[in-house]
């Protein structure tokens, strides 16, 4: 997953799993006389709720003497949550996907800026069941085949993407958090309730009360899925082209972050 050598960005946004994942990575570092390390954080401009996860941040990176950078939609994009929500032309395009789809390319321009070869996100198991139901539910085939959980190369300099925390539960994570008197930012985002992710995660946690296990079974069957589809449309996952705007790698004629931005900007 990790070589010697590897400069690794890790995604922290303030809540338990990334810091937990900073945590880790952090002793396992220095475990291995390693420096090669860089906490990278999204400000999304969600008045009320970013700043606080912001602080703590800051606050935990220098603790433990952790490189940090912050970068921000609006940095970026022209743009914040709180404008993009205000400004779309229909509920119908939730914040929860803008956000997703900005986040993931700040993410990439934060990891090049930084010279990462490896960025490291703290997606858990219940996060990669619901993502799945996400995209089984949206019939995006071709996103369940992206889920396989191995590391995986894309962009101009072959940025390597894994996510440590895939095989462990939420609470399991939230658990060693608290063990380890990791602070974390415990206020849900205001936005949430618009993505079905919320009834998704409520589901699952009721079929895990009731029996026992069922997730794990249910992420080793996801595994087995995701690898066959995968496999079967790996030409169009590998023969993207450029971006008619930005130029950057897409699947499509306009990446779906320009796409995005179009319609904020010109939402008749």
């Amino acid at each position: 997953m990790l070589g010697h050598s590897d400069k690794v960005a890790i995604a922290v946004s303030g809540g338990k799993d990334s810091l937990a994942l900073l945590y880790v990575l952090k002793k396992f570092f220095e475990e291995h006389n390693r420096t090669n390390l860089i906490a990278i954080t999204i400000d999304e401009g969600i008045a009320g709720y970013r700043e606080e996860s912001l602080q703590i941040v800051r606050d935990f990176c220098s603790h433990i003497k952790v490189e940090y950078k912050i970068s921000s939609y609006s940095q970026i994009f022209g743009t914040n949550m709180d404008d993009a929500t205000e400004n779309r032309p229909s509920d119908k395009m939730t914040s929860c996907s803008m956000c997703g789809t900005f986040r993931r390319r700040l993410m990439d321009i934060m990891a090049e800026e930084a010279g990462a070869t490896v960025v490291a996100t703290a997606h858990n198991l219940d996060d990669h069941l619901q993502t799945f139901l996400i995209n089984l539910l949206s019939g995006d085939v071709e996103r369940i085949g992206w889920m396989y959980p191995e590391p995986v190369q894309y962009g101009p300099n072959g940025i390597k993407k894994v996510k440590p925390f895939v095989e462990i539960y939420e609470h399991e994570i939230a658990f060693y958090a608290l063990l380890r008197d990791i602070p974390f930012q415990s206020d849900q985002c205001p936005y949430m309730k618009e993505s079905i992710r919320s009834d998704i995660r409520e589901f699952l946690n009721n079929l895990e009360s009731r029996h026992a296990g069922v997730k794990y079974n249910a992420f080793n069957t996801v595994t087995k899925i995701s690898k066959a589809l995968k496999e079967s449309t790996m030409g169009s996952l590998t023969n993207s082209n450029e971006c008619q705007i930005c130029r950057r790698k897409s699947t499509q004629p306009i990446c779906s972050v320009c796409g995005t931005l179009k319609v904020l900007i010109n939402p008749q």
